[in-house]
């Protein structure tokens, strides 16, 4: 399961409605990648298709859709938003990563 902060899910639901996805039908495709500085990387996009091997959840009114290789990486995360100086956009709190890289957009086991 993945869960989804306060401050994640208002953020879905305007860049959802910006991009011209209805929250309460459509999904957050969250994947993971190889790549990044510590090997494997974040995928998030905005999806209105499932496929047959995807695995669906619902935290805090946000639906979101893993593939089934990628959900074994994504167990017990959860999506965040931040708006720092530093930089603003979602964060993947992910218990599984061993070591992060300093963007936190890539991570390793």
């Amino acid at each position: 399961m993945i869960k989804v902060s306060e401050t994640a899910k208002k953020k879905v639901i305007e860049l959802m409605s910006e991009d011209g996805f209805n929250c309460a039908t459509d999904f957050v495709r969250v994947g993971v990648k190889s790549g990044g500085c510590s090997g494997l990387s974040y995928d998030l996009k905005f999806d209105k298709s499932q496929r047959d091997e995807d695995k669906v959840f619902e935290d805090n009114g946000v639906r979101i859709v893993i593939d089934k290789k990628s959900f074994l990486y994504l167990i017990g995360t959860t999506l965040e938003y931040s708006g720092g100086l530093n930089g603003a956009g979602f964060v993947f709190n992910n218990p599984n990563a061993n070591r992060t890289c300093g963007c936190g957009e890539s991570f390793s086991l």
